[in-house]
């Protein structure tokens, strides 16, 4: 990225209202947990760690049922290519951006670009479906849904399904955010996630203390 990346950014677009209601809660995902908590209950519990576990593909099969009518996936859902975008590029996951957050990040990035700091968006607005898909590809990797939600939030729960969060990358823009990010409004909110930023006060006040993880 260069700081010609940010410099002369259009508005954010202001469509993000329309998808920032949240999915109603779906039934298989309370099956899911039901599902871990038996494996817990009958002792079978360490089948969890195994790829071909029944627990964790019993789990796998009721969040996945869960997503199949709650948006689009991959890039119209929100996922960004090659893992890196700009605010002037067109993709769901910029242009569904909340715009006051687009502003306040348009206008760091500006400012990170002027002390040679990389600086771009790893995501961005996610679709209720491609956030649900996010969290059964973290129940796969980690063996269960607890293990997962502490690194996934649901769709439900998710800043990204209301436009309201962005994914800040590199480590060095990360950083820079973490130092500056107060003067435009924008705070990190998890302690294990140095890359997610939500606009959670008035530029120069205080940033709210920090969760341990994506569950709160």
């Amino acid at each position: 990225m260069t700081r010609q990346d940010f410099t002369q950014l259009p508005p954010a677009h202001a469509g993000a209202s329309a998808r920032r209601r949240s999915s109603p809660r779906r039934t298989p995902a309370v099956l899911a947990v039901a599902a871990v908590l038996l494996a817990a209950l009958f002792g079978i519990y360490p089948l969890l760690d195994r790829a071909d576990s029944p627990v964790v593909q019993a789990v796998d099969d009721a969040l996945a049922q869960g997503s199949a009518s709650s948006g689009p996936t991959g890039v119209d859902g929100g996922e960004i290519p090659d893992g890196a975008a700009t605010l002037d590029d067109d993709l769901p996951a910029i242009t569904g951006l909340d715009p006051a957050l687009a502003d306040a990040v348009r206008q760091a990035a500006a400012d990170a670009a002027a002390d040679d700091i990389d600086f771009w968006i790893t995501s961005g607005w996610r679709s209720p479906a491609y956030q649900q898909e996010l969290l059964d590809q973290a129940v796969r990797k980690h063996g269960g849904l607890e293990e997962a939600r502490k690194v996934v939030a649901t769709p439900e729960k998710s800043a990204h399904v209301s436009g309201e969060a962005v994914d800040i990358g590199p480590t060095e823009g990360d950083y820079w955010l973490i130092q500056h990010g107060t003067d435009y409004g924008l705070c990190q909110v998890y302690s294990n996630e140095i890359w997610h930023f939500e606009l959670l006060t008035e530029p120069g006040g205080t940033c709210p203390p920090m969760l341990d993880g994506a569950a709160g």
